[in-house]
């Protein structure tokens, strides 16, 4: 048997396709704005997300700090969810690179914010106040099981915004598995916003990179914000040419990852070694707890990856498996069996 590997859907690996397009790709310099290949993605990823323009950024982190940085002058703040990823997963890099204040209020079950939160966290005008810039969402949130937001609840969102003149952000890493998920055109998720980030090597499989959506003068901007954090890249029309094949060939079949995470839910809940509500999971990221006090999480994993199923372990018996293009129906099948074998080891 093969490694099973569910820690997360970046260990995805480059399609044939990629690699070729990869290998044959026309270059130049993207810093001064002559590769071919990046500026074809950056206009592929205007047409999919329908914004007026796009920058190619070395990481989804990058783009979420860049976008930051140029929607929120230097000690204002951020309003975000508690389990954001740009909160909990960046390196507190908005603060640290960006001087730019995190406000967090509690992520709900089905990953947004409640609105009169929201509301109740902008700040007044006040010299003792940061400045509130902007707020940020995440679709699907991560932390929350992969949820996803609904258009209306972010339009919703966007009537505060608004309201107070912020400007709204969103984290989407993973809004292609939004939109497949919903069977909307990615569009309708990205409208709300004054800008995207879109992450080219989870499920749509590339190896690198991630775009930025937004108005023109936005990404004018965002260039600026790159450059200053290293992402400026010379000849990475190498790079982009799999973020070009990643739009184009890769997100239909994501409804294949969410109906095998829904079986992996199912078949989890069924052991009777754990704690989930496998109805919730909407996408492909799948959350369970240990649910018995006769093997710890460490050693959980420890002994699944002895028998080649890989996933993480993310705190006293919280675990996450994320199914992607490398898990077949037959590896979910036998992920299950492998972890009945180790419950039957443990009656």
């Amino acid at each position: 048997m093969g490694v099973i590997d569910l820690r997360s859907d970046t260990v995805t690996q480059p399609t044939v396709r990629m690699r070729e397009a990869m290998r044959d790709a026309s270059v130049g310099d993207d810093v001064l704005g002559d590769d071919p290949t990046v500026q074809k993605l950056e206009r592929l990823a205007v047409d999919k997300l329908g914004t007026e323009a796009a920058i190619f950024v070395p990481s989804g982190t990058m783009g979420n700090l860049v976008s930051a940085m140029v929607h929120c002058p230097r000690g204002s703040e951020v309003i975000l969810g508690d389990k954001a990823h740009m909160f909990v997963y960046e390196a507190g890099g908005m603060s640290a690179a960006g001087g730019i204040q995190p406000h967090t209020i509690p992520n709900q079950a089905d990953g947004t914010l409640r609105l009169e939160d929201i509301e109740h966290a902008v700040r007044a005008e006040n010299v003792h106040f940061p400045r509130t810039r902007l707020i940020c969402l995440e679709n699907t949130q991560n932390k929350c099981g992969g949820r996803v937001l609904r258009p209306e609840y972010c339009w919703e969102v966007r009537e505060i915004a608004d309201k107070h003149a912020l400007k709204m952000h969103l984290d989407g890493a993973r809004v292609y598995n939004a939109a497949v998920a919903l069977g909307i055109d990615v569009r309708e998720l990205a409208e709300p916003f004054d800008s995207v980030s879109v992450c080219l090597s989870k499920g749509l499989s590339a190896p690198v990179g991630s775009v930025v959506c937004g108005r023109k003068d936005f990404v004018y901007e965002a260039r600026r914000a790159r450059k200053l954090l290293g992402g400026g890249m010379r000849q990475a029309g190498v790079l982009a040419a799999a973020g070009i094949v990643a739009l184009e060939d890769m997100v239909d079949r994501l409804s294949e990852d969410h109906a095998n995470a829904k079986e992996l839910a199912r078949g989890l809940a069924e052991t009777g070694m754990f704690s989930l509500d496998a109805e919730a999971v909407e996408t492909n990221i799948v959350y369970f707890d240990l649910a018995m006090d006769k093997i710890g999480a460490d050693e959980l994993v420890a002994k699944m990856a002895e028998r080649g199923v890989l996933f993480l372990a993310l705190g006293p018996g919280r675990f996450r498996m994320v199914t992607h293009c490398g898990i077949s129906a037959g590896d979910v099948e036998t992920a299950l069996d492998v972890l009945g074998g180790v419950a039957g080891e443990l009656q």
